[in-house]
Parts: C-alpha cells; structure tokens; sequence
C-alpha cells in the first residue's frame, strides 16, 4: 500500500511542478504584455477563447496538439532508457516524405489499402531513420545527441532540398498531392458518410476551418500503448533498467545495446506518425514548412509531461492550445512573439524546477533535508 501511495504521492508532486512552472510562466508573462501597452486581461482572455471558447476552438486546439503529443511521445520513450532524442524534427520529415511518396505514387489501391500502406510505410522508414543513431550509440559509443542533430540536417537535404525538387510538378515547393485513397479521415467531412451524419456532433464537425483528423486519435491511442509498453511489459522494465542503470542490467542479463536500438526506433516510429499526420491529414502532400519545429518543440512537451507518456498528452494539449489561442491574440493586437515568449517561460520554469528538484533530492540523500 505505502508502494502505490507513494508513486502517487510523486506522479502529483510531478503535475504540481509543471502547473506551477506555466502558473508562474503567465504570471511572468503579464509584464511583457504591459511593455508592448496592451492588457494582460484582454490577452488571456484572447488566448482562452481562441484555444477553448467554442467549439471549433477546441476541436482545432485538439488538431494542433497531434504532431506536439508524438514528437513529445517520441522524446519521452528514450527518455526513459536514458538516451536523448534531439531527432523527432527528422524523422518526422522521413515519415512524412515517405507518406507523401507512398500516398501520390500508387495510384490503383482502394483506401482500405493505400492509407494503412502509406502509414506503416511513414512509420517504418522514420523508424529506421530514428534506429541508426540508436546503432551508432549501442555498436560505437557514439552519443545519440550529436547524431540524432547531424541526422536532423541529412533529413532536411534529403527530403526539402532534394526530394520536393526531384519530384514536384509545379513551382510550390511540395510533392503532388496525394490520392483521396490515402488521406486520412477528417471530422469536417461526417456529413458526407451516411453512417456518420446523422450522429449528434456532426452539425458541430461541419462547421467551416474545422480540421481536426485520424491521426489526434492514433496519437492517442500511441501515448496508451507506450504507457502500456513502459510499466506493463518485460520490454519497458527492461528499457527503464538500462535507462536507470545500463551496467547494473547488463549485469542483470538484459542486452543495454539491443535495449537502446529497440527504443530509439520505437521513437523515430512514432516521430514518423506525426509527419505521416501532417501529409495525409492536414496538407494532402509533403511539403516545405510542414515541420513547424514540432521536434523541437517536443522536447519542451515531453518535459511538461515528465516524460509519462499519459502527461505529455497534456503538455501537448497545452502547446497546442497556445498555439490556437495565440491566433486570436494576434487578431486582438497582441505580437505574435508574446505567445512565443511565454511557451519559453513555460520551458524555463518547467526546466527550473526540475533542476531544483533534482537538487533537493541530491541533499536528501546526503542528509542534508530530513
């Protein structure tokens, strides 16, 4: 009994750091909204309403939050074996390139087929892109960090500055569009399908700019399994072991190096889904820009998260709703930079805190707190 209460005991003092972290971050936040003369009222009431004040608003916040939860999943899961993936931006771009290829190319397959095809395949390919440092780090000693930022920049050349120009067809800087057999389903479509349109929310999905699509919920059902995977399976105690100790598990039998290779192509997997997402769900074919610094940006969320698979769907969903609700600030004159700003105030006070947590309990262990 005492076991349980105190791993709740920690999961809360955990979700209490980052609450505290984004209430000290707005707090923060007001001052800089009164040097640029405006409100801070007015622009968190903007950034509330934007992000949470209807439903298009909410649907929409939930649309921005997809890629942020995966590349926050997929900075989480190596997390957890003590690796640090700096590679969510890249494999992205891989699992979407290939989505993009896989989706335009075959051009006979019913969609039954085709988007399940072009997913695996997005996934598969930034799997592999996400294992090789994971190769490098178990076969070389090479640290994942420097090759999952140089890995950022081949996938960069190899996806936007050679593959749109190798297969473009006009001059926007993007591959041909894909098939209507591999895109995703989008909720703005329900009252299109016989079987959907007469469900209650389906007036409120038709509504006009609603773009919510599949792939929020594989994300979801993403972060689920690899909570499962994590605490529930011999898999994820052997990851953590290595993440906690990689000699000790050596020791205890467990393969650190075949460990590390699983995780890091688990993550560059679920990288992939958000980039897979970004083509088949939100822009119809691989193109330039598509990125939007989702990898970097979820290494903030994974932190937010505390690197639980479950509390970075929130730290997402927060991301997400300052990056809806930051548009309605725009339109109510507050600079786009203020909202920037206080997602990097997020970061820092998030980071702060667990630094002195950290602290704490280093002086704890050495008698120094009672």
């Amino acid at each position: 009994m005492n076991k349980y209460s105190d791993k709740i005991k920690s999961v809360l003092t955990d979700l209490g750091l980052s609450l505290l972290s984004i209430i000290v971050a707005l707090i923060v936040g007001t001052l800089f909204i009164y040097l640029t003369d405006k409100s801070p009222l007015d622009a968190y009431s903007a950034l509330y309403i934007g992000a949470f004040g209807s439903f298009r608003a909410i649907v929409n916040t939930l649309w921005r939050s997809t890629p942020l939860i995966l590349t926050g999943l997929a900075v989480a899961l190596p997390f957890r074996a003590g690796l640090f993936n700096i590679g969510a931006e890249g494999q992205l771009l891989m699992g979407g390139f290939t989505a993009g290829i896989v989706g335009f190319y075959f051009t006979s397959l019913p969609t039954i087929i085709h988007l399940p095809f072009a997913i695996i395949a997005g996934m598969f390919v930034a799997g592999l892109w996400g294992g090789l440092p994971g190769v490098l780090k178990a076969k070389l000693d090479v640290h994942e960090v420097i090759a999952t930022i140089m890995l950022n920049y081949i996938a960069m050349a190899l996806t936007i500055n050679y593959g749109i120009n190798l297969f473009k067809e006009t001059g926007r800087p993007a591959t041909p569009r894909i098939m209507k057999s591999a895109a995703m389903f989008n909720f703005n479509n329900m009252n299109k399908y016989p079987f959907l349109k007469d469900l209650p929310l389906s007036d409120l999905f038709s509504q006009p700019a609603i773009r919510l699509h599949l792939n929020f919920f594989l994300a979801v059902i993403a972060a689920v399994i690899l909570w499962y995977l994590l605490f529930k399976t011999t898999l994820g105690y052997e990851l953590r072991a290595v993440g906690f100790n990689p000699d000790g598990a050596e020791y205890g039998g467990i393969k650190a190096s075949k460990s590390i290779i699983t995780v890091m192509f688990i993550s560059g997997a679920v990288a992939g889904l958000a980039g897979v997402g970004e083509v088949l769900g939100t822009h119809f074919s691989f193109m330039q820009g598509m990125d939007a610094g989702y990898g970097f940006t979820g290494i903030a969320v994974a932190l937010i998260g505390q690197t639980h698979p479950i509390g970075v769907i929130l730290g997402g969903l927060l991301f997400g709703a300052l990056a809806q609700g930051g548009l309605e600030m725009q339109f109510s004159g507050i600079p786009s930079e203020i909202v920037m700003l206080i997602q990097a105030l997020v970061i820092f006070f998030v980071a702060a805190l667990q630094v002195f947590k950290v602290y704490l309990a280093k002086r704890k262990a050495k008698g120094g707190v009672e």
